[in-house]
């Protein structure tokens, strides 16, 4: 059984209770794939079921770049700067309709924030090497998986997107980024944190290049062999926008 489409709503709803984290995302592309929903069914914590838009379900590859995190309400965390994190991700309902990001994967350029969303969470973030380039409306994200030891061994990703200018707001859009939470399986339990920001601006994009191995590592074989069904990005120069997540809830 899977999620029935309906309107996805571009502006948060209320955080259900008091924030306790907070950073700013910017510089964001998301590249998706069309699904069966059993593909994904079975990675789906207990009591999420796959949402679906158009009958299908959704994989997304997302990068973008992560700066002034700090658990509210402490100041901005020291020396941890800007830095950029890459997801692999696909979408779940509950039975409260409580529609979610489950992330399969998360890679991330500092340890702290890494070991910190594993205790908090229990999200499956690993630590890596990601290199960020931006040409005019050309932008690039590189990245490759470290060991403890700091050296990068693991699977990686390049990306390369062209800009458009055009706004995309459309009922796919919406569906794909309007997600105003996550699932995770921690602590033996299915937990759901809410988050909050502004509606994503958003422009369509144009996929240059892409030599991927986070998909498969994902779980969801040589599906970043296909070419995207949907490539949408922040507009260029963007300052991007502050993001706050709620602490996480046991869900029934």
């Amino acid at each position: 059984m899977t999620g029935e489409d309906v309107t996805v709503e571009a502006d948060a709803p209320p955080l259900p209770g008091r924030a306790v984290i907070e950073q700013r995302w910017s510089g964001a592309v998301f590249l998706h794939w069309r699904v069966p929903p059993q593909a994904v069914e079975r990675m789906l914590p207990s009591g999420v079921r796959p949402d679906t838009f158009d009958g299908s379900a959704w994989v997304g590859l997302v990068p973008f770049v992560l700066s002034d995190f700090r658990f509210l309400p402490l100041p901005a965390v020291p020396f941890l700067g800007t830095f950029a994190e890459i997801n692999v991700r696909t979408y779940g309902v509950d039975d409260a309709g409580r529609r979610s990001v489950v992330f399969r994967t998360l890679e991330a350029e500092h340890l702290l924030p890494v070991l910190a969303a594993r205790a908090l969470f229990g999200l499956p973030y690993r630590w890596a090497r990601i290199g960020v380039r931006s040409r005019g409306d050309v932008v690039e994200y590189r990245s490759r998986r470290r060991r403890v030891d700091g050296r990068s061994t693991g699977p990686g990703t390049r990306i390369a997107v062209r800009l458009g200018e055009e706004p995309a707001d459309t009922p796919l859009s919406r569906f794909l980024t309007a997600r105003w939470g996550f699932h995770e399986t921690h602590l033996g339990a299915t937990r759901w944190a809410a988050n909050e920001h502004v509606a994503w601006p958003l422009v369509e994009a144009e996929l240059l290049n892409l030599a991927d191995d986070l998909v498969r590592d994902a779980g969801l074989g040589d599906l970043a062999l296909r070419t995207p069904d949907s490539v949408l990005a922040m507009p260029a120069q963007h300052p991007g926008f502050l993001t706050r997540f709620a602490a996480p809830v046991r869900i029934a």
